[in-house]
């Protein structure tokens, strides 16, 4: 992207908080728990990036069997536990989110009671809010591109103006479809630990770190 853009679209898990090694670790076990135990690879594949609803669907058909009626609740629960103890902030994104002159929000997969927990635990509650926008507000999550368009129109921008920070295969098909620029957030753990986009899947920029989205962003009058 070599222009400004209007809006300036953040995931939330893997970008702003440092959440998919936690995530990875609560849901592992809970599979082997119920019978389903599952690879890393698995994990990056069939959920990572994904609402839950479609990561079930996902599970159903790798298995052939659906996961517990329970599964969800006893999930959410427990994965908010860990991150009250384990849950930080991106290293440098309070940085990022101070210097923006340009307008943003966050659009993500996560449901609301986790998205409001990530953000009071990290303390960037006060950066998002009136704009932050959940899975919960469209019919169909990422990979489609509702979530990126329902945001962009409750913030007042044309798709086409927006710029989308996304560290997942299933959050970059989610702008691209919704004819919105996006880069690749790669500063997370969970990068660090080997996940990769797949073959096929190009965002416009990979970003490495917080202070190289900051330098990136700056350079186009963003902050």
């Amino acid at each position: 992207m070599n222009r400004a853009p209007e809006l300036v679209i953040f995931d939330c898990d893997g970008v702003l908080v440092d959440s998919e090694m936690l995530s990875a670790g609560v849901l592992m076990g809970m599979m082997a728990e119920v019978g389903l135990p599952i690879s890393p690879e698995i994990f990056r594949s069939d959920f990572l990036g994904r609402s839950f609803a479609s990561a079930a669907r996902r599970t159903e058909e790798r298995f052939g069997r659906s996961l517990p009626e329970d599964f969800q609740l006893e999930y959410r629960e427990r994965l908010l536990a860990r991150m009250v103890e384990d849950l930080r902030p991106m290293e440098g994104v309070v940085d990022v989110l101070s210097a923006m002159k340009a307008a943003y929000c966050l659009a993500t997969s996560s449901s609301p009671p986790r998205l409001e927990l990530s953000l009071k635990v990290t303390g960037l509650a006060p950066f998002f809010e009136g704009r932050s926008f959940t899975a919960s507000e469209v019919k169909c999550g990422k990979p489609a591109p509702d979530l990126c368009l329902h945001a962009a129109a409750k913030m007042g921008a044309a798709p086409e103006n927006c710029l989308v920070i996304e560290d997942s295969e299933m959050g970059i098909r989610a702008a691209r479809a919704a004819g919105m620029d996006v880069w690749h957030f790669a500063g997370g753990a969970h990068v660090s630990a080997g996940y990769a986009l797949p073959e096929g899947i190009d965002p416009g920029r990979s970003i490495a770190s917080m202070a190289e989205l900051r330098q990136a962003f700056a350079q186009l009058g963003l902050c």
